[in-house]
C-alpha cells in the first residue's frame, strides 16, 4: 500500500473526500456508511470543510467517526472570511462541535481571502499550542502564494497544499508541485476524478484501455495515476460503501511505463505555467 508522510504520520495516498455530502443527495446514513467502509479498507484521511453543506458534511463525518475517532486523520478547512487571527478559533470551535471531537488533525485555509497570511498563520499556531488542531495547511494556493507563505513567521509549519489535480487538470505540475517539494510538503488532490466528468473527457478511451489491461476500473486507473509519484494524497468522494472500497483497491494498482505513456499521450502534460484552477 502506497503511503505518504502527512503532518508527521505515514498515511495511505488515497483518502476520503466529503464535498457534496450533507446536502441530501444521498441519505446521511449512507454517506456515513461509505466513510466507515473507506476507513475499514484502510483509507484513514477524512477531508471535510465548514463550507461543505454549511457544516452538514462535518456532521456526516461526526456520525461516521462516532466511537472510532482514533481510526482517522481528520482534515477540515476554514472559510477565508473566518481566517483572521481570532476568527480561526471561533470557526474551529464550531467545526469541532459539528464533528463531535476535541481536535482536528490538520486544519486548512480553504482559499486565500482578505486576511493577511500572517494573521491566519498566527491563529493556526495558537490552535496548535492549545491542542485544538495538530497541524495546519492551505488549499488552492498557487506557487507564488506558497513562496509568500514561506516568508511569514511560522509559515514553514505548513503541512500541505490542497489543490485541484487530476488527469484533466495537470497545471499544478509546473508551479505548485515544485514549490511544495521545496518546502517538503505533500499535495492533497481534490476532485481526482473531476466529479466523474473524467470518464467522458477527451482521452477517456485510454483510461478504459489501461483499465482493461489491469482488470481494473477506469476510476482506479485515474486514482493510481494521481498518486503515482508518492507525493500526492488523493481524496475522492463517494457516498457508496462499495465505491469507497473500490477506491481503496487503487492503492495496489501499479501502472507500467507503457500505461503512463499512453495516459500522457491522451492527457498531455502542460508545457507552460497557467493560473491555478479551482472548482
Amino acid at each position: 500500500m502506497r503511503t505518504v508522510d502527512f503532518a508527521g504520520r505515514e498515511v495511505p495516498t488515497i483518502g476520503l473526500g466529503t464535498w457534496n455530502m450533507g446536502e441530501g443527495r444521498a441519505p446521511r446514513s449512507q454517506e456515513a456508511d461509505a466513510l466507515r467502509a473507506g476507513l475499514d479498507a484502510g483509507l484513514v484521511v477524512v477531508d471535510t470543510a465548514e463550507m461543505y453543506a454549511d457544516g452538514g458534511a462535518e456532521e456526516v463525518v461526526g456520525d461516521a467517526l462516532a466511537g472510532r475517532r482514533d481510526d482517522a486523520v481528520l482534515v477540515s478547512k476554514v472559510y477565508p472570511h473566518n481566517a483572521s487571527r481570532h476568527g480561526v478559533r471561533a470557526a474551529c470551535e464550531r467545526s469541532l462541535a459539528r464533528l463531535r471531537t476535541d481536535h482536528i488533525d490538520v486544519y486548512l485555509l480553504h482559499w486565500r481571502g482578505r486576511h493577511p497570511l500572517s494573521e491566519t498563520v498566527a491563529g493556526f499556531e495558537a490552535l496548535v499550542d492549545e491542542g485544538l488542531i495538530g497541524a495546519w495547511g492551505v488549499s488552492n494556493l498557487d506557487a507564488d502564494d506558497l513562496r509568500e507563505l514561506g516568508q511569514v513567521p511560522g509559515g514553514e509549519g505548513c503541512a500541505t497544499n490542497q489543490v485541484l489535480y487530476n488527469l484533466t487538470r495537470r497545471g499544478p505540475e509546473l508551479g505548485v508541485f515544485p514549490a511544495a517539494a521545496a518546502s517538503g510538503m505533500p499535495i492533497m488532490a481534490y476532485s481526482p476524478l473531476e466529479q466523474a466528468r473524467i470518464f467522458d473527457a477527451p482521452g477517456a478511451e485510454a483510461l478504459g484501455a489501461v483499465a482493461k489491461r489491469h482488470d481494473a476500473t477506469a476510476a482506479q486507473v485515474a486514482l493510481a495515476w494521481t498518486i503515482r509519484n508518492g507525493r500526492v494524497l488523493a481524496i475522492p468522494k463517494s457516498a457508496s460503501p462499495a465505491r469507497a472500497r473500490e477506491n481503496a483497491a487503487a492503492l495496489e494498482l501499479v501502472l507500467t511505463h507503457e500505461d503512463l505513456a499512453e495516459l500522457d499521450a491522451a492527457f498531455p502534460a502542460p508545457t507552460r505555467p497557467a493560473p491555478l484552477e479551482m472548482l
